[in-house]
């Protein structure tokens, strides 16, 4: 059986290693994957990843800023769906330039892993907006860096709602192939017709606690007003 080993940065509670642990339990005996190391430092989301994954609680290296990579198990699969919020129609789009201290441009501190590991995957997930006009010449940088690194570069954006998820949710996902390894028969997932409502897989009983207070409701409907006024608005 082949182990495919990983090293998932801006982890989160770590969506990508639920993901793949998807592919392994469709294809079981054939692969498997190894999560050697990961890289989050918001306490809530350390909380939820050690309690879904305890078995991986002693390999969180933290900050990404900080790791010393030379001291990290090589891997062959990284992911690094680095902070949107600047990127983000959501947001205030105030960009990733390298250098800026905004959230989203801790994306280039991911080329020191990826120099120091050669990796043969790179997989980085985002919101649309990282390909939109404003910060297309961002992205399309960052795919000529990895060009230079060694890689093939491959992207789309996808939405949920076409891959079995009753959700509008749009995002660009950028797959990146070392040179070296075959990737000819590397396709994009084709979309399928939706199936399920977002009635099939809400609770009938929901607790009080759980809703949103009139306060709460009155600050985002400011917040989105805001943005209208600057032409970043929700809707």
């Amino acid at each position: 059986m082949k182990t495919i080993k990983v090293f998932t940065a801006f982890s989160g509670y770590d969506s990508q290693m639920m993901a793949l642990n998807r592919v392994a339990d469709r294809h079981k005996g054939e692969i498997d994957f190894e999560l050697v190391g990961w890289s989050e430092i918001d306490k809530y989301a350390i909380k939820a990843h050690d309690l879904i994954f305890p078995q991986y609680k002693d390999r969180n290296y933290g900050d990404i800023r900080l790791i010393d990579w030379d001291k990290v198990p090589d891997f062959d699969l990284f992911t690094y769906s680095s902070p949107c919020q600047d990127w983000s129609n959501a947001g205030l789009q105030r960009g990733g330039q390298e250098g800026s201290g905004t959230r989203s441009s801790l994306l280039w501190e991911c080329r020191k892993a990826i120099i120091a590991k050669k990796p043969k995957y790179l997989l980085l997930e985002n919101v649309k907006a990282l390909v939109s006009k404003k910060f297309m010449p961002y992205f399309n940088k960052w795919c000529y860096e990895l060009e230079e690194y060694g890689y093939y570069n491959y992207w789309r954006v996808m939405n949920a709602k076409d891959y079995g998820v009753p959700q509008n949710r749009e995002r660009v996902f950028l797959l990146s192939i070392r040179k070296d390894i075959d990737n000819s028969d590397f396709i994009f997932p084709k979309e399928f017709e939706l199936t399920t409502c977002l009635k099939d897989v809400l609770e009938e009983a929901v607790d009080e606690k759980y809703y949103l207070s009139e306060k709460s409701i009155e600050g985002f409907l400011a917040h989105n007003e805001n943005h209208e006024k600057k032409g970043t608005g929700f809707v």
